[in-house]
Order: structure tokens, then C-alpha cells, then sequence
């Protein structure tokens, strides 16, 4: 017998009509007419070039042949296990099972939604679930989130892959920071001071003292001086913990510091900037990569927008005066400050 040339569908009615031995029974059980299960019937007999059943002795009903009595339980086995294949809905249980994720994120992105979600996945998770974090290659990100090497990429709009499946995550800004005691004091920052102080810049790309902030002040006529560049927003705040300097930070990281660093509105207007999740379409019902999505996605709920007077008003439900009306840049703000 070659399966390729056998309806499937043939073999559940031949399994109908085995347990009920009666052509009527069998064809209510299945949803079909008398006269089409009497014709797949007839189909299985050519198949399996036996008669299967034939007329009761006491002339009513059907008798099954030897050869139908030896395929019903194999039958019914085989037939039950394809429905379990057909209806199977994988699950993923943090707490039990084992399983690697790979996240692509900036530093930046680390430092505002990396450090969120793995404190969920210490709540959340059992031992046997693990997390990396790279850092994203533009140039083959879409095929490491195709591939599976990457589960989730979490950057900024432009650095989305177009055939990726994306979400948004947060909207930020950024604030200027200093640190508990600094001799100008807590009140606002003014422009005159900002440029007046020294600064620590992130530059993700390395080695740049020129960022974000300078092509603003340089379009208002004016110039900062910055003193230390590092490629890590992680780092920037225990310098300016232990210095005069300033950093400008976002909201959010900014905030996850507020115990060291004061935070204060920026004296002119900048760019917000939304941080999304990016993942391949392959992968959107797999059950462990949603449970990772709603991870991150309830990780970036929780990071409250921060308040009070030093910073203004909540992120996202309110954009600042110093955000509102602002233009793109030509340097990316989610890569350097």
C-alpha cells in the first residue's frame, strides 16, 4: 500500500465502521450521509483488497474480517495519536523547563529594559532558564532573529528589521544628571550651565566626544566641553557618582539612579525616542518566544516614568516643553548622547 495515494479521512471511517459494524451507525457518528459512508467503504475494500465487513449471520448489521479485526486497535492507536499531533498546543513552563534566550540590545537599551526584565526572570523564571545579551549587528540581525541565534531585538524604530514583527516598549527622553552634593546646587539647570560644566558622553560607537546633545547646542549657537567618553550608559553613572561632571542620561536609567544622581529637565528642547521589540514571524506563536515577549513587555510596564519636580512629568502620558516640537537629528539619540 502506498500512503501517498490513500485520503487519510478513509482511515477514520474505516475506524467508525469497525467499532460500530453498521454502515448507518457509522456515517451518524461521522457526519456523513449513508450513501457516502457506503461509498468510502467501498473505496477501503479496493485498498486494502479485503471485504472488512460483510453481512451478520443473523442478518443484521456487519461482521468485521479477520484482516479488520487485526487493523482496529493498531487503527484506533495510530488515529489517536495524529489527533493528539493535530491538536497539539505546546506549552512552556518557566518554572520546569530549560530553555536559552538570546536578546540583541544596545547598551542603551540594556541599561533601560535589560536590567528591568532580568529582575522579573529572577521572580519569574526557574533555574534552567537562561538569558544572554549581545550586542546587535546591524548588518545580520535579520538573519539571526530568522535563524533563532537571536530571539528579540530591542532597539530603537530606525534599527528594526522591516520583515521583523515589532512592538513598542517605552517612549523616553533624556535628562542631565549629577551627583548627590554637587556643588551648583539643585536648581534648574540652565543652559549657561550646562555648557559651562564638563560632561561625560556615551558614545556607543567608541572614542567620540561628539554626540546628540552637541549637534542641539549647536544649532542654538552653542558648545559644551566633554571630558570623558565611555561606550557603556551603565558606566556613566558611577562616574559622575564620584565627579563634578555631568551626564545625560535617559529618564529611566536616570531614575534606576536616583539613590546617587539628581536628575534635572534639560535646557533646551530634544528628541524623544521610543525603544520597540523586534522579533521574526516564524517565531510568533512559538509559546517559550511569546512567554519572553510578555516578559519584556510587563518588565517595561513596570518601569514607572519617572516623577517629581526635579524631572517633570511622567514619561508617556505626558511629553515635557523641552521635548515638545523638537526635530529628528542627524546622530541617532538612542545610540549617543
Amino acid at each position: 500500500m502506498n500512503l501517498r495515494g490513500v485520503d487519510l479521512n478513509l482511515l477514520v471511517t474505516l475506524d467508525a465502521l469497525l467499532a460500530e459494524c453498521n454502515v448507518t451507525r457509522a456515517a451518524e457518528r461521522l457526519g456523513l450521509s449513508q450513501p457516502t459512508a457506503s461509498t468510502q467503504l467501498a473505496k477501503l475494500r479496493e485498498i486494502f483488497d479485503d471485504p472488512l465487513l460483510v453481512p451478520a449471520d443473523k442478518g443484521r448489521g456487519m461482521s468485521p474480517t479477520a484482516r479488520a479485526i487485526a487493523l482496529q486497535a493498531p487503527l484506533h492507536a495510530v488515529l489517536r495519536e495524529l489527533d493528539a499531533i493535530v491538536t497539539l498546543r505546546p506549552d512552556f513552563d518557566p518554572k520546569r523547563d530549560a530553555r536559552d534566550f538570546v536578546i540583541a540590545a544596545t547598551d542603551g537599551a540594556t541599561a533601560v529594559l535589560g536590567l528591568p526584565l532580568v529582575e522579573r526572570l529572577h521572580c519569574v523564571a526557574g533555574p534552567r532558564v537562561r538569558m544572554a545579551f549581545v550586542t546587535p549587528d546591524t548588518a545580520t540581525i535579520a538573519e539571526q532573529l530568522e535563524s533563532g541565534a537571536a530571539d528579540l531585538l530591542i532597539g530603537a524604530e530606525r534599527a528594526l528589521p522591516q520583515t521583523a514583527r515589532t512592538r513598542t516598549l517605552v517612549t523616553e527622553r533624556f535628562v542631565v544628571t549629577q551627583r548627590k552634593g554637587h556643588p551648583r546646587g539643585t536648581g534648574p539647570m540652565t543652559l549657561d550651565q550646562y555648557c559651562a560644566l564638563d560632561h561625560v558622553l556615551v558614545s556607543l560607537s567608541g572614542g567620540n566626544f561628539v554626540g546628540y546633545m552637541d549637534e542641539l547646542l549647536a544649532s542654538l549657537g552653542r558648545r559644551r566641553r566633554v571630558a570623558i567618553s565611555v561606550q557603556q550608559f551603565l558606566t556613566a553613572p558611577a562616574i559622575v557618582e564620584t565627579t563634578d561632571y555631568l551626564c545625560t542620561l535617559p529618564s529611566r536609567l536616570a531614575a534606576r539612579n536616583a539613590h546617587r544622581l539628581d536628575a534635572f529637565e534639560l535646557p533646551f528642547e530634544s528628541e524623544i525616542f521610543s525603544l520597540h521589540a523586534a522579533w521574526h514571524p516564524r517565531f510568533h506563536t512559538d509559546p517559550q518566544h511569546r512567554w519572553l515577549r510578555e516578559q519584556l513587555v510587563d518588565a517595561a510596564r513596570e518601569v514607572a516614568p519617572p516623577m517629581g519636580a526635579a524631572i517633570g512629568a511622567a514619561i508617556g502620558s505626558a511629553i515635557g516643553p523641552a521635548a515638545r516640537g523638537s526635530t529628528a537629528a542627524s546622530i541617532d539619540p538612542a545610540v549617543t548622547t
